[in-house]
């Protein structure tokens, strides 16, 4: 793969302002077909050189996900139905569980890899992994495939 083709996961606070403003922008002309791209960059404060500079390059980590494999990688307390909970915030955006493979805690913590689909139904995923991510007991999660 060349350097031009590889892709990154980064998350939003990472991002800096300019290309949050693109995206910004494409869900309005996304959302409103009459509007032009000069109402869109004026709405959300950039210029229309970055619009055009970026515009290709950066898409909210949801976009052309439908029917996609996504696998984290978690890092939680092993307490009891802390588990449970993150399954059924799973269940709640709508998303379907394929695996889940939960090594033996040690000392207290255990780590699991969950692989979901996203189906047609399914909310935002983001959302999904800054509410797992919020959790009370979750020390980490990590986005280890999109497929």
């Amino acid at each position: 793969m060349t350097e031009e083709n590889k892709y990154y996961i980064v998350k939003k606070k990472a991002i800096p302002e300019v290309l949050r403003k693109v995206v910004d922008a494409k869900r309005l002309l996304k959302s409103d077909a009459s509007m032009t791209v000069q109402e869109a960059i004026d709405q959300v404060g950039i210029s229309r050189s970055s619009f055009y500079k970026y515009k290709d390059d950066i898409m909210p980590f949801r976009e052309n996900m439908k029917g996609m494999t996504v696998t984290f990688m978690i890092v939680m307390d092993d307490i009891p139905g802390l588990l449970s909970t993150v399954l059924k915030l799973v269940a709640e955006y709508h998303a379907n569980v394929l695996t889940i493979l939960q090594a033996i805690p040690v000392n207290g913590i255990a780590s699991l890899t969950i692989s979901i689909e996203v189906l047609p139904t399914t909310r935002e995923v983001a959302d999904l992994v800054s509410q797992i991510e919020q959790l009370e007991g979750i020390h980490e999660l990590k986005l280890l495939s999109r497929e």
